[in-house]
């Protein structure tokens, strides 16, 4: 939905749908969004947080699947304006762990499958849109650096295919990498760093150049156009970012925030015996659970809860951030916490100055979250977390 002033539109993920098919996605389209746009946008256009595997986009090289995906969109009042690139198979009902990067950026398959989502997204969204399609942070941490050279080749023809896809289509699709802990992209820093070394430099700006056939002024000025940042606020805040700093950085250097996903992690001000029984409830095998614990300032990253509680009293007296993506509107968990004040900076920030067009929020874990902690069906959830985001930025 479009939000007042100059803030840009809010919606919600359809990661959060068990949705692996074409069929299965018009289901989630015209069952749980519908209803959630009848509870916070029924009288205007609602922009859906599209999400579509790997399959599914297959399943819609069918003309007649596409020309019923236009359809539905139409009929629904939705806007196609943001579609989420990052899990590429199936995302529900079966351990996904560190295969959800999988295919990563060093692989043909991940370049043709976001070539494939920029093509779709081009042709359904509303003429001169603005589109933004999320997508991995490279790859997985471990041996990843050495191929940093690759990934940034493989983005940037990304990059050069939606510079063609505006001149014939007037839409802007572009591409969000999402840093996410304990892969190769995690830190603002770190992010930072491989945009200015990477992406954004005069040697990456020559190549655009060639790839695109555009001379190199035009490259520099299309480049940030069609590539920067999906700011998981959960993500940032497992990392312990400082929130104002963190988007200061990203300012200075250039990168711009195409989609500000809205979510929130755990947090554990004080790690005790009593804390750690109290995580086993979180501790499931679907989802990879990262965990940044801090000690005397010094940040240590374990890539599961699982191993991490496995320290027992080890890790006692520290503070830990656990990558669990919780309901927004939670903030006190009893023994445990979450990092909801982090995203009230975050939102903070944005009514004062705007860090991104789209905003998303993305609590897809409403199936595997301990019994209670969001009661009633999951489109019931996300029109109480919408709400609850509309509540924070009207203040």
């Amino acid at each position: 939905m479009k939000l007042s002033g100059n803030l840009g539109e809010l919606t919600y993920c359809l990661n959060v749908h068990p949705a692996e098919t074409w069929s299965a996605t018009r289901a989630a389209l015209c069952g749980p969004v519908r209803a959630v746009k009848a509870a916070v946008s029924r009288e205007a256009p609602f922009a859906v947080g599209l999400r579509f595997s790997a399959r599914t986009l297959d399943d819609l090289s069918d003309c007649a699947a596409r020309d019923d995906l236009k359809r539905v969109i139409a009929e629904e009042d939705y806007r196609a304006i943001t579609v989420n690139g990052f899990p590429y198979g199936r995302f529900h009902g079966t351990p996904v762990k560190e295969a959800v990067y999988l295919p990563d950026w060093r692989e043909q398959a991940r370049l043709e499958y976001t070539v494939g989502l920029a093509d779709l997204m081009a042709e359904i969204a509303p003429s001169g849109e603005t589109v933004s399609l999320s997508t991995v942070p490279g790859a997985f941490k471990p041996g990843a650096a050495a191929a940093a050279p690759q990934m940034a080749d493989n983005m940037l023809r990304v990059v050069a295919h939606c510079m063609g896809l505006h001149a014939r289509t007037g839409v802007t699709v572009a591409l969000a990498i999402e840093p996410e802990p304990c892969c190769f992209l995690e830190t603002v820093a770190e992010t930072v760093a491989f945009f200015e070394d990477h992406l954004f430099s005069a040697k990456a700006m020559a190549r655009l150049a060639d790839l695109s056939g555009s001379t190199r002024a035009e490259a520099a000025e299309a480049a940030p156009r069609h590539l920067g940042l999906c700011y998981d606020v959960c993500h940032a805040a497992v990392e312990f970012e400082d929130a104002a700093q963190s988007l200061a950085v990203l300012g200075a250097a250039g990168v711009p925030v195409h989609k500000l996903q809205l979510s929130a992690a755990l947090r554990v001000p004080k790690m005790t015996p009593d804390t750690r029984a109290a995580l086993g409830a979180f501790d499931e095998p679907t989802y990879l659970h990262q965990v940044v614990s801090r000690r005397d300032g010094v940040l240590t990253r374990y890539p599961d809860l699982g191993p991490a509680l496995g320290l027992a009293e080890a890790e006692d007296g520290a503070e830990w951030r656990v990558h669990f993506h919780v309901p927004v509107f939670v903030e006190d968990l009893g023994t445990l916490g979450t990092t909801q004040a982090f995203l009230r900076d975050i939102l903070a920030s944005h009514a004062v100055r705007p860090i991104s067009p789209h905003l998303e929020v993305e609590t897809y874990t409403f199936g595997v979250l301990p019994p209670g902690l969001a009661a009633g069906t999951v489109e019931e959830a996300v029109t109480r977390e919408l709400r609850w985001v509309l509540g924070v930025l009207s203040r």
